[in-house]
């Protein structure tokens, strides 16, 4: 039996007791409650807030009566003259246990809160940055107890908030001295310590700063380059920006960029530089667009491709270009933002980069494991990273295999003769009535179908410019299902399809998808040159899978999960009619969005993910897709629209593919418009 109080927290459940007069500040860390503070317990921050129950509570088997905490004083009155609190609050490092207390910490007092991601699976992310503000009352000199200014800083956060091994560059050594004095020994500190490293100043204040630390998560793709800006306090993204990576003019492709390094000498070095400024670039953008001073960024955290990965840090990538394609380091890498050159954020800011999973499995895609997590799922799971170089994953909670597949840029818009990126005026979405061969569609920028008579005057600002990548892969599924191509991948003619929209281009055909000549605008057809880039790139997607799926034994998995900005907008029913992705139910597709940029949050606001990632990319079996022989083999049976040989038995429940055939090599081509009979 004891006399000691009984304080329960809410709603985390957590109880003990304490003497009473114990700050209820004082409670909740030794409890464990996520309970807020930056100004350490002086009422300064406000942080701590909490809200004290009042009569019975059966559930906890307890009665608070009048007086179970103390009375407010004069901080707590100061602050709500000046700020106010709400109705019933406290702050937690003024009020003091008098009696059994049932005490509520409201969510905007919670350290760790809920960021909801908004895509296929809703989760939350608890908040747990490496990068933190601290408030310390520092002692001040003293002849008869000679210390250094600095070694003062690092005895009052050890004692004050239990951080110890303090680090600081020179350069923040010059500005300590005048900033104490000018706080009259009361400053604010940014620290960085992440999972694994030393504390270490990033910046400092007088007194007690109230301003915020952001940070960016970043995924360096060999097309785009996309970022989030990022509240290290809560999570919230407040801006999100991304651009073209001026890498592209080396090459379209990884293997290009890596043959322009092996080819040019100092081209490593160029393309270094050109993405290196692209991302100071990016960073002045997106902290104009949210109203912040760029200098805040104290934080980066980037995952990329193995290519992108050595370009970025400078490495020359010529090893990923010929077997065994050793990386340089897999490791992930903690290292200040000036090695990479990254001058428009903060002068001390850090990076942190997302271990590699193998020579051409890259950070990203273990963003993507962090953000699906394929190791806890109870069924098999298909992840797809679609891009110019595919990231695949899959498995289940007994084991993950993962495999890069090169499919080229053609499911972006690239190498397509009317392809774009996705832009105003892109077509984006298509349909073909199987009957008339007709046409119709919608562009970026609009919601209306080009048969609505209000379509033209709604997109007489963009015009229709071209396809972008989920464009061609409708289109192509479209005219799958609507006889225009065979299973083989051949556009028919006008004769052999009934339509005059598929036209002769000297000795193949392509469909007219759009005729804006009249206007002054664009022929946009889709030829044959088109249907081949596509199914060279969906063949090396599905052969990939194939691949994975082999090495696991299976022949057929629970679910297809879609990542990427572009996988995001495809159309389940569109790729499984091109074969793009193995055969289930279609509600069984799902989007996760930008998984990898998602992987790259998570690992921004949360040290514990870190650690968690790098321990599962060691667990994660790497497939090499460029020496297996069964790759080859599932890629040339991927090549016909869906499949050569296997069934799709899910899509033929929902699609009926017409048999067509336009091969006029042999005996078609006849009266019958090169149609023939199944047989069998």
């Amino acid at each position: 039996m004891t006399d000691e109080p009984l304080v329960i927290f809410t709603p985390s459940g957590k109880r003990g007791r304490f003497p009473v007069g114990t700050p209820v500040l004082t409670a909740a860390r030794q409890l464990g409650v996520d309970l807020d503070s930056v100004c350490g317990g002086r009422g300064i921050c406000s942080k701590c807030q909490i809200t004290p129950g009042h009569g019975e509570f059966p559930k906890h088997g307890v009665t608070v009566r009048e007086g179970a905490l103390s009375e407010w004083n004069e901080v707590e009155a100061r602050y709500d003259r000046i700020r106010g609190l709400k109705e019933g609050r406290r702050l937690g490092c003024q009020a003091k246990v008098m009696g059994d207390i049932v005490i509520d910490v409201p969510p905007e007092s919670q350290v760790h809160r809920q960021v909801i991601r908004k895509s296929a699976t809703a989760r939350d992310i608890t908040m747990d940055p490496a990068t933190h503000a601290y408030y310390v009352e520092v002692a001040e000199p003293d002849m008869h107890e000679p210390s250094g200014d600095f070694q003062r800083l690092a005895d009052a956060l050890r004692d004050q908030w239990q951080i110890d091994g303090l680090e600081a560059d020179a350069t923040l050594l010059g500005r300590l001295q005048p900033i104490l004095r000018k706080g009259e020994w009361k400053v604010t500190v940014a620290i960085h310590k992440d999972h694994r490293g030393k504390p270490r100043i990033i910046d400092l204040w007088p007194g007690f700063w109230e301003g915020r630390l952001y940070g960016l998560a970043i995924d360096l793709g060999s097309t785009t380059i996309a970022a989030h800006l990022v509240d290290l306090r809560n999570g919230n993204v407040l801006a999100s920006s991304g651009l073209m990576n001026p890498q592209i003019r080396f090459g379209e492709d990884l293997m290009s960029r890596v043959s322009y390094a092996m080819m040019n000498p100092g081209g490593d070095k160029e393309m270094t530089s050109a993405v290196r400024h692209a991302l100071n670039g990016l960073a002045q953008a997106i902290a104009t667009e949210a109203n912040i001073d760029p200098r805040q960024i104290v934080e980066a955290v980037f995952v990329c491709n193995p290519v992108m990965h050595h370009l970025l840090l400078g490495i020359d990538p010529v090893e990923l270009g010929q077997a065994p394609f050793a990386l340089a380091t897999s490791e992930s890498l903690s290292l200040p933002a000036s090695d990479l050159e990254l001058d428009a954020i903060h002068d001390h800011a850090r990076i942190y980069i997302l271990p590699c999973i193998a020579g051409h499995v890259g950070a990203d895609c273990a963003a993507v494991a962090l953000s699906e997590e394929p190791d806890k799922s109870e069924d098999m799971v298909l992840i797809v990273d679609v891009g110019t170089n595919a990231e695949i994953l899959c498995g289940n909670k007994d084991r993950v295999l993962a495999c890069s597949s090169p499919t080229g840029p053609a499911f972006e818009g690239a190498q397509i003769s009317a392809g774009q990126r996705a832009a105003p005026g892109a077509i984006e979405r298509v349909e073909i009535d199987p009957v008339t061969k007709e046409p119709r569609f919608r562009v970026i920028g609009s919601d209306l179908w080009s048969d609505d008579p209000a379509f033209a005057a709604a997109t007489a600002a963009t015009g229709i410019t071209g396809i972008c990548g989920s464009g061609i892969i409708e289109v192509v599924a479209e005219m799958r299902m609507a006889g225009l191509l065979d299973a083989s991948g051949l556009i028919g003619s006008a004769d052999q399809t009934g339509t005059a929209r598929c036209i002769p281009t000297g000795r193949t055909n392509a469909y007219v998808l759009h005729d804006g000549t009249a206007e002054g605008g664009p022929l946009i057809t889709v030829t044959q040159g088109d249907i081949r880039a596509i199914q060279l790139a969906k063949s090396a997607l599905y052969a990939g899978a194939r691949l994975l799926m082999d090495e696991l034994q299976i022949d057929k998995v629970d679910r297809v999960v879609l990542a990427g900005a572009f996988g995001a907008h495809i159309s389940p029913k569109h790729a499984m009619v091109l074969g793009m992705i193995p055969d289930v139910p279609l509600d069984m597709v799902q989007s996760a969005g930008n998984a990898a940029g998602t992987g790259a949050r998570i690992a921004l606001c949360n040290i514990g993910a870190r650690a968690a990632i790098e321990d599962e990319v060691k667990r994660i079996h790497k497939v090499e897709t460029a020496i297996e022989p069964r790759f080859q083999e599932h890629f040339v049976a991927a090549n016909a629209i869906p499949h050569a040989t296997d069934a799709f038995p899910e899509l033929s429940r929902i699609v009926t593919l017409p048999d067509v055939g336009f091969n006029t090599g042999g005996s078609g081509g006849g009266a019958d418009g090169g149609r023939r009979r199944r047989r069998g």
